[in-house]
Parts: C-alpha cells; structure tokens; sequence
C-alpha cells in the first residue's frame, strides 16, 4: 500500500550508555538546525543518522562516544504513525519498536528484529520497512548496460537525502559515490524519484556490449591488485580463514576490558576525590595551626607588654605614696618649692592625682590581660586539637594515596593499555576481514573473466538516461532555487546527462570552488525533494546537509567567497517557508540569522560546560592527575 503523503521525518536521536547521561536530541517538522563550535560532534550526528539508517560504515571512534553502546532513532510517517530503532554502537542488526521511546526500552517491550543488509526475498530487514514508509517497496533498477536489474535498496535513496561535509563539495556528480559499478543503479535511482516509474519493465539483453577494457588487461590488472591485498592480508594475518572466529573472540575480551575498565574508573575516581577532599582538609588544618601558632606568640609579646606596664604603673603608685608620707617639700614632679605652686600652672603638685591615675591605668590593663589570658587558652585549645588529629589526617592521607597510586592508578593503566592492545588489534582484524572478502571478490571476477568467452562491461552507464523533458524540469526547479537564494550572477540551469551533474550558467558544477560547490549540491539535494513533492513522485521526505555554506567559512578564493552577501538569509528564508510535508535539517559552524537561531528547533553547540548545550554528548570533567 502506498502511503498518501510518501516518507517520513526524524523525531529524535539518542545515545545510550549502563554509566553514561543520555545524549539526545529532538527533531520536528520543517527546519532543524544546529550550528556551533568545531569538535563539538555536528558532523558526527550526521554519521549516526546514516548509520541508523542502514549505513554500513562504522561510526568513528570519538573519544566522546566511550561508554555508549547503543542508539534510538524515532522516525514519524507524515501520516502519525511512530516507530523507534534500536542499534548497537557497533553496527549489526536493528530493533524496531512501535511509538517513540526516548529511553532505553525494557525486554518486556514487545520489538520485531530487522536484519541490517537488503533482501527483495523478505521484508525482515531495515531497508523493506522504510522502503515501504516510502512507497518503494518491490522497485527494480537497471544494473548495468544489458538491462540487468537489481532491488532497490534504501541505501540507494538514502545517499540522496544525507550528504555529509565530504560528499557536500565533492567536483563530481551528487550520483557517482566513487563505486563505478553503482553509476548506473544511482542514475536510475534518480530517474525513479523524479518520474516514480522503475525498471521493473527492462528485459536483460543476451547481446553483451564491446568491452571496454580487454579482458587480458583487467586481468592484468586484477593480478597487480591481488598481490598487492595478499601481500597486506600476509601481514595482518596468517589464517584468513579464522577471522570471523577471532574478531568474536576479541569482542568478547574488549566487552569484558571494557566492563573491568569502567569499574576501576570508578574506583579510581572515588578513590582521588577522597583524596583531594583529605588534602584539602589537611591543608586547611596546617594553615590554622599556622596561624594559632602566629597568634599565640603575639599574645605572649601583648601579655609580656602588659606585665612591663604594671610594673611600671606600679612604681608610680608606690612612689606617690611614699611622697605622700614625706610630707611637704619639692615637688617631685617638677622640683619646685611647696611655696611655688600654682593650681592654675604647668604642675599642681596634685601627688594624689597621679597616684589614682596610676591605679586606675593598672585595673584597665588587668581586665584587657584576663579578656587575653582567655583567647590564648581558647587558642591553646583549638592548636592541642589540630595537633591531636593532622597525625591521623596525614596517615589517612597516606593510606588513600598509596591504594591510588600503588594499586588503582597502575591496575588502570594496564587496563587500559590492555583494552587499547584489542581495540587495535581488533581494527587489524576488521581491515583483514575487508581485504579477505576484497581478494575472495577479486579472485572470484578472474575466473570469470578467464572462463567467459566475453567478459561484460559491469558498471558501465546506462544507454538509457533520464527524459530530456523531466531532466529539465528538475534543473528549472533548482534554478528557481539558486536564484530565490540570489546565488552569484545564476542563469540558466542544465542537466548534462553525460557527465550526471548540474550545470549552472553554462559553467559545470564541479568547476566552482568548493564554497559554490557545497551551495549548489544543496541546491540539488533540495530541489530533488521540492521536485518530488511537487510531482508526488516518491521521497523519504526528509534531507540532512552537513555544512551546505561552506563558501561562509572557508571560502577558495574571492570568487567562492559569500561573506557580505545575502545568500545565507535567503537561504534560509526558503527552508522556513518549506512545506509541511517536509524536513530539513542543517549542520553548519556558523551562525544563522537571529530569526532562525531563535526557533525552537534550532540548536546551538557552545563547546562551553558553563553555556548553552555543550555538545552531542553531555560534558565531563577530565579526572584529576
């Protein structure tokens, strides 16, 4: 059954990890963008979106990406109905799970297994479920230049709506990937979006076309590289036959590293913030004695001051007093005759007042001694408890640093020495596995070729090419594109069917600078779907670009250089006025226009823990050494 609006939309994308945060984000209808710093996992998003989409490649290994070991994928039919895809970080097969589930389902979550690899003999894989969202399912594609046909498959249309940073300015044709055999299944991918007719029609010819290379020559050829594979596959391994049965092994000792890794990663951790909160508390408590210790002898120097001032005090006192008992004479404060004084002069010859002045300077001067004879026992006290407790303070100290550092830090290491042996071994394995089945491919086309009476011409380009009439309605529409973009001095727009590709203004794409080449592939990529939504012919309904205004950044000269332009606002003017039915999402590094950047769909990666959304992946502080 043919879906009424045909493809679907991206709803979220999710990692997952036993002792990872869940890194996730969200998708909606129309235009999605996320822009931000470099390093900050854009492009990899992009990665992950193919690779949940039946994409054979490994995702990179990011050192952010450690710990997850799994990814959720919703999609949503422009109808409403939900789904959600469960894959390993290592790839194999996939989960399927109806409605959205943005955390990892339980196992009493009832799920269909869907192989990863394409088959038109069942509908149990990836590719047949989305082929169907898309009204593709049972399509025929010409193979080759005798009329063979293959299935189609959704990694035939899939490189059509998600085109990374490298593919987005390639100088060749959005429909060559580099695989000369997959040419002619590309191009009549392309025809089949753009009329909805497949090849299915197609009877194989018996007459085989003149080669275009001598048979003697490609098996020359196939010689050289044969020997070159066999001598790396010699190198890498001495049983290729065994590789599949190793790579197991070496998953099953990396999942196991991998688990012990994590929990000495634990203790470690545990283990160095105790410490550092011990040492911090240590220090804190070396830094008081300290100071009680400068305290206590100020104080004793105070108290000392004091006591000379008593004393001193003291003898005014008693020497007043025994004037006092002498009776009448001179004065002793400034030797003047008792006739002499003056009560309004310089000296009243008042003893007496001086005596009780004396008196009183003393009482004051005990009371401020009590008041500092009690801070120093408060002090004293305070110094007796540090010094009771930085002893089992230091050997507690002692303890925790020679666990992390005689036993925790050197059992990671070697463990991760270990987990980093396999992992690299593994790779070695993975790349013996590939250049097994490349020579095993190799040797099977000698034969072939040797055996045949007439070698065919697999791969060559199809005789038949796309209608003039439809090619040129599809370039119209990317012209009218370019154009509402106010893309450089544009005219005409052309579909060269010889070289597959774009011409703008008489100038093939692939001779622009890489800037115009993203803008333009873009313009391609875009048109496609506003073609087919126009003519409701089938499309996943959906595209992903990954920098698409490269020509804003990195610019190859002033002819590919944008900045102070106008093309990026209305570039992005086009996108928010797209259709419902469709979904467009943008991975760029600079910033769009404030309208956009404030849409709820719009996402900025800051590549700071204190601002905004750090990355994909939540941020993590670096272990202390």
């Amino acid at each position: 059954m043919i879906p009424a609006t045909p493809g679907f939309r991206l709803r979220f994308l999710g990692f997952f990890g036993p002792q990872k945060p869940p890194a996730t984000l969200t998708f909606g209808p129309g235009l999605n963008v996320l822009y931000g710093a470099s390093n900050a996992g854009k492009s990899f998003i992009v990665e992950a979106i193919d690779f949940m989409l039946g994409g054979g490649l490994a995702l990179r290994d990011i050192p952010e990406r450690v710990g997850y070991d799994r990814i959720l994928l919703g999609i949503e039919t422009f109808a409403g109905e939900q789904f959600t895809v469960l894959r390993s970080i290592d790839g194999g097969g996939f989960r399927l799970y109806m409605g959205l589930h943005q955390t990892l389902p339980t196992d009493e979550v009832e799920s269909k297994v869907l192989d990863e690899k394409h088959s038109d003999r069942n509908d149990a894989n990836l590719s047949a479920f989305l082929l169907g969202l898309c009204g593709l399912v049972g399509k025929r594609l010409r193979k080759n230049s005798r009329g063979e046909l293959q299935s189609l498959s959704f990694r035939n249309i899939a490189r059509l709506a998600i085109v990374n940073e490298t593919e987005i300015t390639q100088q060749t044709s959005p429909l060559f990937d580099g695989n000369y055999v997959a040419n002619t299944p590309n191009l009549a991918t392309l025809k089949l979006l753009l009329t909805g007719t497949d090849d299915s029609a197609l009877v194989a010819s018996a007459k085989r076309e003149p080669e275009e290379l001598s048979r003697e020559a490609q098996i020359q050829l196939l010689d050289q590289l044969l020997d070159d594979y066999r001598e790396r596959l010699k190198e890498l391994t001495k049983s290729p036959e065994e590789l599949s049965q190793q790579l197991e092994r070496i998953d099953s000792s990396l999942a196991y590293h991998q688990a012990q890794v994590n929990t000495t990663e634990a203790e470690f951790q545990h283990a160095a913030g105790k410490r550092r909160e011990v040492r911090k508390k240590l220090e804190e408590s070396r830094d008081r004695r300290t100071e009680v210790g400068a305290l206590l002898e100020r104080f004793n120097l105070l108290d000392r001051h004091y006591d000379s001032d008593i004393e001193r005090l003291g003898a005014i006192e008693e020497g007043g007093t025994f004037f006092n008992v002498l009776g009448s004479g001179d004065c002793p404060l400034c030797g003047a005759k008792s006739e002499h004084h003056r009560p309004d002069g310089d000296c009243g010859g008042n003893i007496d007042a001086v005596v009780e002045a004396a008196r009183k300077e003393i009482a004051k001067i005990k009371v401020l001694r009590g008041e500092l004879a009690a801070t120093v026992r408060e002090l004293e006290r305070e110094g007796a408890s540090f010094d009771r407790r930085m002893p089992a303070a230091v050997k507690e100290l002692k303890a925790i640093s020679d666990a992390v550092d005689g036993l925790i830090s050197p059992k990671l290491s070697k463990l991760r020495a270990t987990y980093g042996e396999f992992a690299d071994r593994r790779g070695e394995v993975r790349e013996a596995l590939a250049l097994y089945a490349t020579v095993q491919d190799m040797e099977r086309r000698r034969a072939e070729l040797e055996t045949s009476a007439e070698a065919e011409k697999v791969g060559s380009l199809a005789s038949a090419d796309i209608q003039t009439t439809v090619a040129d309605s599809f370039a119209q529409t990317v012209e009218i594109i370019l154009k509402g973009w106010h893309f450089p001095e544009v005219g005409r727009v052309f579909f060269d069917p010889k070289a597959r590709d774009l011409v703008v203004s008489g100038k093939s794409r692939s001779a622009f600078g890489k800037g115009l080449r993203a803008i333009t592939y873009a313009a391609f990529t875009l048109g496609l779907l506003a073609f087919c939504r126009t003519r409701q012919t089938p499309h996943t309904g959906f595209v992903v670009l990954d920098s698409p205004l490269l020509a804003y950044r990195e610019p190859d000269g002033d002819e590919d250089d944008l900045k102070g332009t106008d093309l990026q606002e209305q570039f992005y003017n086009y996108l928010q006025e797209m259709p419902d039915d469709t979904q467009v999402i943008i991975v760029e590094n600079t910033d769009p226009p404030e309208s956009v950047r404030n849409r709820d769909q719009s996402l900025m990666f800051s590549k700071n823990p204190h601002h905004g959304r750090y990355g994909l992946f939540p941020y993590q502080p670096q272990p202390a050494q």
